[in-house]
């Protein structure tokens, strides 16, 4: 990161931060979660939107010489599709383990025994927290969303599945807003943007994200590079941002920064 200071309570200016990054050694990595970030949360993953006119600034990023703009999101690449972003993004899915136009490796024999038991688990789960709780499935992981579910049958749900899945091995956990997920291939933000680094091999990385399986990516972060934390809440990053109209706004100056009209 680029100080040892937490993000403070109250945001940045979202102007401010741009100029920051503009001000970036190239070449320069822009990573950025999705949800929360990029699209305001929305109760079901499937009613999920860009903020508007976020999608073509975005794309102008890309396309500004040596700046890397890269989506590394916990959806599966096929709940990343509904966005529709631009073929000059990279992006990267389930935490890294999926990037887009790459094949991704079967599942073993035994990754797919376990992933059958961690379905079985959090459908479980969805059931004990009743109407509003739903499963996600994705290549190498399952989600129990209960955001839409009454909070304390969805409480004691979560509490149920973390127990249960706690006599298992194998598999990683990750925990966040009203989600709980099983995974049968481990896999994190920090070990996604470690992969992401690795490929692009940044002389800056930005990464923004805004619930705690970041906290893993804002850790890898060293300095020269800026982390930016969206929304309330304790963090490692060193900035912050309110809401995702914010970053709509610190991208728009960003691309100005970066990519200014001709005249």
């Amino acid at each position: 990161m680029t100080d040892s200071t937490p993000a403070p309570s109250m945001p940045d200016e979202p102007v401010e931060l741009a100029r920051l990054v503009a001000a970036l050694e190239r070449p320069l990595l822009l990573a950025l979660d999705c949800d929360g970030v990029l699209a305001p949360l929305t109760d079901h993953a499937d009613d999920s939107i860009l903020t508007s006119g976020l999608g073509p600034d975005l794309a102008r990023l890309a396309d500004v010489d040596g700046v890397t703009v890269a989506i590394l999101s916990g959806r599966s690449l096929d709940g990343l599709a509904q966005f529709e972003f631009d073929a000059a993004i990279q992006v990267w899915g389930s935490y890294g383990a999926e990037q887009r136009g790459v094949a991704q490796p079967e599942l073993t024999a035994e990754e797919s025994e376990r992933l059958d038991v961690l379905d079985e688990l959090v459908s479980e789960a969805a059931r004990r927290a009743g109407t509003g709780a739903w499963v996600e499935r994705k290549p190498t992981s399952v989600v129990v969303h209960v955001r839409e579910a009454d909070r304390d049958l969805s409480d004691a749900a979560l509490d149920w599945a973390r127990t249960e899945q706690g006599r298992l091995v194998g598999h990683a956990v990750h925990e966040g807003s009203n989600v709980l997920e099983l995974m049968t291939r481990p896999a994190d933000k920090g070990t996604g943007l470690d992969a992401l680094r690795k490929e692009i091999d940044p002389a800056s990385s930005v990464y923004v994200g805004d619930d705690v399986p970041d906290e893993d990516a804002f850790a890898r972060l060293g300095p020269g590079d800026v982390a930016i934390k969206i929304g309330p809440g304790d963090t490692l990053a060193g900035h912050r941002l309110a809401d995702p109209d914010a970053m709509r706004s610190m991208i728009r100056a960003l691309v100005d920064s970066l990519d200014p009209p001709t005249t």
